[in-house]
């Protein structure tokens, strides 16, 4: 049985107790959610079976998640430097990650990560069969629907534990961006190669006519459906359009689909949307999709970050986090520019676990608010140790400590002058003078 399968009979499994125990909760909370939709745990029976240690849920009330991308890239394939980027990625906090590789042996480069990854591994099985395509039969324009099916099969049997489908772009759909006039039209990479296809062919897109067959697959190894957005919003003047809404909506009823099939589902989200309407974004995402596990790709509020759009997304992600979303894929440096480097992954990844954090305080997750207290705590007693143990990236943290080191107790930036010391010292004082005014008034013999 699926795990959700398991969790609609009542079964708690000892996946579920891994996710129960990781973030502090009853196992039976985390089943009940499961079986309602609401939590999904990524988790191919293949890659379960080997070395998947690091299992993760996504959903409500569980910490608010973090993915990240790797892969390379038609100019730039480097499998070692994948690896790389993959192992400082889960060193950095990553929950899960996505192998996006677009240029090399598509298959070899995602075994190669398979073998080193403990944590839950998505992946985008349409660029397989274009890789396929360019290969064998010259043009991802000559693809039958069978050879997207044959991709999404080979990437179960691989152990993937979820997967990109972008199955919610339609011939409708293609009509409300052409009347529509977008900025951006498509930057879904998946979903841009899908629309090519059906315009070329004028014909529907295969993975919305073939989902029956998509879902035997996931059910047979657990794989978890994340339902692709093809059609958000590139720009933020592109928000909440009609092509955006229509697949949403196309969205909302492959839910259903996956959920009367016992395949664990979660649904991908925008994309570049201005702040004000970000917490709107999450609403009508959740309520469109009867609470699915939300896995927003940003969110963007701003186009113009360029060379620093890890921290505009952090920006945006702590804000959708905040109003509902569970997972929030990192954005580097890079993006928009170039392939990343492994510094570039671990800087998103911090970035977006800022941003993950900010999300679990606002939202009550549990042991949020405490962690912050704890660090606080440390703070104002000056306990460098404790301080540099409870910070969300130590290693930064040591760094700058150490190399602007200061010749008092204190930081540099204030040294002798340190408000948590003189504020200190005068409540110290304070109270050994009230001690001793109390030892003087005990001696004196008063008329």
């Amino acid at each position: 049985m699926t795990q959700l399968e398991s969790a609609k009979r009542g079964i708690v499994t000892p996946e579920m107790e891994y996710v129960a125990k990781v973030e502090g909760l009853d196992p039976r909370v985390v089943m009940e959610g499961v079986a309602r939709g609401e939590i999904v745990i990524p988790a191919n029976k293949i890659h379960l079976s080997k070395n998947l240690k690091k299992l993760t849920g996504i959903g409500k009330g569980l910490r608010t998640k973090v993915n990240a991308n790797l892969g390379t890239s038609f100019d730039y394939v480097n499998v070692e430097e994948e690896k790389q980027k993959l192992l400082v990625a889960v060193e950095a906090g990553a929950d899960t990650v996505m192998d996006l590789s677009t240029g090399g042996d598509l298959r070899a480069i995602r075994k190669a990560l398979m073998e080193i990854c403990e944590v839950p591994m998505g992946s985008v099985p349409v660029y397989e069969a274009e890789f396929e395509a360019a290969k064998t039969k010259g043009s991802i324009f000559d693809l039958e629907p069978d050879d997207f099916i044959k991709a999404i099969e080979t990437h179960a049997k691989d152990g993937v534990d979820f997967m990109t489908i972008h199955a919610g772009i339609t011939l409708e759909g293609l009509r409300f961006m052409k009347n529509q006039g977008r900025t951006t039209w498509i930057v879904s990479r998946g979903g841009g190669l899908l629309a090519a296809w059906m315009m070329y062919h004028n014909r529907e897109n295969p993975l919305l006519e073939r989902f029956d067959d998509i879902l035997d697959i996931c059910r047979t190894y657990d794989v978890t459906i994340s339902l692709g957005d093809s059609l958000r919003p590139g720009s933020i003047a592109d928000s909440f359009d009609r092509p955006q809404i229509h697949e949403l909506l196309v969205l909302g009823e492959l839910v259903d689909r996956c959920r009367s099939a016992g395949v664990q589902v979660m649904v991908e989200g925008p994309g570049h949307v201005p702040l004000n309407e970000i917490q709107a974004q999450v609403i009508a995402q959740k309520k469109i999709t009867k609470g699915a596990p939300f896995y927003i790709l940003g969110m963007l509020p701003t186009d113009v970050a360029a060379g620093w759009d890890h921290i505009a997304g952090a920006i945006g992600g702590a804000v959708a986090g905040w109003a509902g979303a569970d997972m929030l894929c990192y954005i580097t440096p890079a993006e928009h520019l170039g392939l990343p480097t492994v510094e570039h992954v671990r800087e998103g990844v911090i970035a977006f676990k800022i941003a993950a954090h900010v999300a679990d305080i606002a939202k009550g997750i549990k042991g949020a608010w405490e962690w912050d207290l704890a660090m606080s705590r440390a703070r104002y007693a000056l306990d460098w140790e404790t301080q540099l143990k409870l910070a969300l990236d130590p290693k930064k943290a040591r760094e700058i400590y150490e190399q602007r080191a200061s010749k008092t107790v204190a930081c540099s930036m204030c040294g002798p002058f340190c408000p948590m010391n003189l504020v200190e010292k005068f409540v110290q004082d304070a109270k050994k003078a009230r001690q001793e005014v109390r030892e003087i008034l005990e001696k004196l013999t008063l008329p």
